[in-house]
């Protein structure tokens, strides 16, 4: 989108700033800044921040690796609550006859390099109603396309969740779980020590668009969601390598 980030962010990694081992504050890039009110859970593969007023996550994020996707064991597991976790849940009853998909955050796609991510990927910690045209549909191929990213870059690290703005659809289930209005899913790569990020917000709503009509630069999603997406970025750069989005990185 615009060149001039894209060529400060050349400068950048040609300067040094841009090195790894430089650009990163601390380890575990996919993580947001956590807050107070944050119910942290921390799985195997992937970390929920879980929001007990309305039973789904604020965020979920996680790294997935190039090869984390040539996982082999099949996609099996029951939706049911994480009996681990002390706090209020969403139950699985509440979802029955809902009219609404239970919407896995971190997908079990990208889980199943083995039998215990697999199982825990269907917690309902993990999961949002979701509109089913928009699960099967248009968020099923932004998972994909994660996937494809892990294998061109060797690891993305990616942070999804729900959007409630106007809570259109209300609720759901005698426990009451919101629907969410839409969802984001954000990306970071690091290829040649040049950090690169995109974020997409999609309504849960049925319908198809290109992938390119959903997308934002992670600043906007910031400023949208209230939260401080891959924090552990290194302060000095993290403005500029969240500001804009470059398509052609993305193949896009």
């Amino acid at each position: 989108m615009r060149i001039i980030s894209t060529l400060l962010l050349l400068v950048v990694c040609l300067t040094g700033y841009g090195q790894i081992s430089k650009g990163i504050s601390g380890s575990l890039l996919e993580m947001p800044k956590i807050t107070a009110s944050d119910n942290v859970i921390t799985y195997t593969g992937f970390t929920v921040s879980y929001n007990t007023k309305t039973l789904i996550p604020n965020w979920v994020a996680y790294e997935l690796t190039d090869v984390e996707v040539d996982g082999q064991f099949p996609r099996k597991g029951q939706f049911g609550m994480d009996l681990s976790f002390k706090g209020r849940q969403a139950m699985r009853e509440d979802y029955s006859n809902s009219g609404w998909d239970k919407g896995h955050m971190c997908p079990a796609a990208d889980l199943k390099w083995s039998e215990k991510t697999m199982y825990e990927s269907f917690y309902l910690t993990n999961i949002c109603p979701q509109n089913h045209e928009l699960n099967s549909g248009d968020w099923l191929t932004l998972e994909k396309l994660g996937r494809e990213w892990a294998k061109k870059f060797d690891k993305v690290y990616i942070i999804c969740g729900p959007i409630i703005t106007s809570n259109t659809y209300g609720t759901i289930g005698s426990n009451k779980v919101v629907v969410p209005d839409a969802f984001f899913k954000a990306f970071l790569t690091i290829k040649n020590n040049v950090f690169n990020t995109i974020a997409f917000i999609m309504p849960n709503t049925s319908g198809h668009k290109r992938i390119q009509e959903y997308a934002v630069s992670v600043n906007d999603l910031e400023d949208i969601i209230g939260i401080d997406i891959f924090t552990n970025i290194d302060d000095r750069f993290e403005e500029m390598v969240e500001s804009d989005v470059y398509f052609k990185h993305w193949g896009l």
